[in-house]
């Protein structure tokens, strides 16, 4: 029996956090927590998981699952749940170096070879958002997600909304699926004039139309147009998906695997949405080690559509960002817009551990941008 004997935390550059499990015989997995301007509060909530875990059997992915959910007394939210997600994919991916198989393998093995994948742009004016989709074209990917609107109002003009069909049309034009991420940044009324005028160029889907707390405004977006709905990564658990799934509020579910209690609170997502016949499109623009794990899910998830991937300019980060902590970037390479399930054990990479504690010896201190309108009133990030 392998006894967890360390936990650790690393904050690193650009925004990200990660985890490292090691057992008393020497065994080793990585996870990543990252929940994006809130790292210390994770690392803190990691720190109080010791308590519980260390001497832990390293096999008993659930049971320490189960232990940091409900022992704490208080359940649940960001915070919490980002910490547990760490854990839990550095206890999936140390499981499968101890057996030398993919975590794939270990959840019942896979249900596809290659995973579709999205990336994230961009850009000020039309013309700079289209450039941007080309060059995801030229990094192999035929589908993008770019920002659907500037923070509106309850009451906008129709200025606004021409110019958000302006921005997709161009995108379209360049042979790009496109998805639409609102960031909960306009309201009801709004939101349903942006879909009715969007819905004819055909967007792959429309995320967060409005701010998951209101989910019977959603359900009312949602019934009044064919795009596809996704929500999901300021949702934390099954608990906090049940009332989506149930009010056929939403199309494609986003998890976020480093916020969502990781591989195992996920996959059980997955499997929930799938008895209402919703998608898995898991949220991810964070780091390599969440990328991996999402990957892992992808490939055991019957319905999975597609996964999001922070690969180069995302966030106005170098193109090396993704790629910086791996031993081994090639197996995250994309071809023809598609990443290939990566087949090593464990989360299938490989992390170069000098680099990671290196680059943890300057803690980063990321916080989301402020934003404020015309009027100087606060704005959605």
């Amino acid at each position: 029996m392998s006894r967890i004997s360390r936990i650790e935390s690393f904050l690193v550059p650009p925004r990200w956090l990660f985890v490292r499990i090691e057992t008393d015989d020497g065994a080793v997995g990585w996870g990543e927590a990252s929940l994006e301007g809130h790292a210390e509060a994770v690392a803190g909530a990691i720190d109080a998981a010791r308590d519980r875990l260390i001497g832990h059997d390293a096999s008993r992915i659930e049971d320490a699952w189960q232990t940091l959910h409900r022992l704490g007394f208080y359940r649940g939210g960001p915070v919490l749940l980002s910490a547990i997600a760490g854990i839990d994919q550095a206890l999936w991916d140390l499981r499968g170096r101890m057996l030398g198989v993919p975590v794939s393998d270990l959840m019942g093995g896979r249900v596809r070879d290659r995973i579709r994948v999205y990336a994230w742009i961009g850009g000020d004016r039309p013309a700079d958002v289209a450039a941007a989709a080309k060059l995801r074209v030229e990094q192999g990917f035929d589908a993008v997600k770019m920002n659907g609107s500037e923070e509106m109002d309850w009451l906008a003009g129709a200025a606004a909304i021409d110019a958000a069909v302006e921005r997709l049309g161009l995108v379209r034009a360049t042979g790009v699926d496109v998805g639409l991420d609102f960031h909960g940044r306009v309201h009801k009324p709004m939101a349903r004039q942006l879909v009715r005028a969007l819905e004819p160029l055909h967007p792959l889907f429309v995320e967060e139309v409005l701010l998951s707390e209101h989910p019977e405004a959603i359900a009312q977006v949602a019934a009044q147009t064919s795009v596809p709905v996704a929500l999901g990564e300021r949702l934390y658990s099954r608990w906090d998906f049940k009332p989506f799934f149930a009010a056929a509020a939403i199309d494609i579910a986003q998890p976020d695997i480093a916020h969502a209690g990781g591989l195992s609170e996920c996959r059980r997502i997955a499997a929930m949405a799938e008895a209402y016949d919703v998608a898995i499109a898991p949220h991810c623009p964070i780091g390599p080690i969440a990328l991996a794990a999402c990957l892992q899910l992808a490939a055991v998830t019957p319905n999975f559509v597609i996964q999001e991937m922070a690969l180069g300019i995302h966030y106005n980060q170098a193109d090396a960002d993704l790629l910086t902590y791996l031993v081994d970037p090639e197996v995250l390479a994309v071809t023809r817009g598609t990443v290939a399930v990566p087949d090593g054990p464990g989360l299938g990479i490989t992390i170069d551990e000098a680099r990671v504690r290196e680059a943890a010896r300057d803690p980063h201190r990321w916080r989301n941008p402020v934003w404020r309108g015309a009027d100087g009133s606060l704005r959605e990030w």
